[in-house]
């Protein structure tokens, strides 16, 4: 599957080209019909798309980009990877890391953590 159907963690597959393709207005129920079975994988996880769009009881969507800001706001944590993890917060006690270096050697990280 490519990278660029991969979004906020939701790997939509084929399902973003058939979704892209689809006539708009679409109905909830006509969407869910021709595509309601898809799983999307979310990390480890999958869901179908009626799991994570049909409890919206949405009359219809007007393009795409609806139904893909549905999916987005219906996805739990299981689609955020790691969770309380950014690689922008000092380093734990103890913890070290490596820092970008334009030379390519290995530099230790001597932060400090607040």
């Amino acid at each position: 599957m490519s990278e660029d159907s991969r979004e906020l963690g939701i790997e939509l597959g084929a399902l973003q080209d058939e979704l892209k393709d689809h006539d708009y207005p679409v109905s909830q129920d006509e969407l869910l019909e021709n595509h309601g079975d898809i799983e999307l994988e979310m990390g480890e996880e999958t869901a179908t798309l009626e799991e994570l769009i049909g409890p919206l009881n949405e009359d219809e969507y007007g393009s795409y980009e609806e139904v893909e800001q549905a999916v987005m706001n219906m996805v739990g944590d299981e689609a955020i990877g790691r969770k309380n993890y950014s690689d922008r917060t000092p380093p734990a006690p103890g913890e070290e890391r490596q820092k970008d270096n334009p030379s390519g050697e290995d530099v230790q990280s001597e932060d400090e953590s607040f």
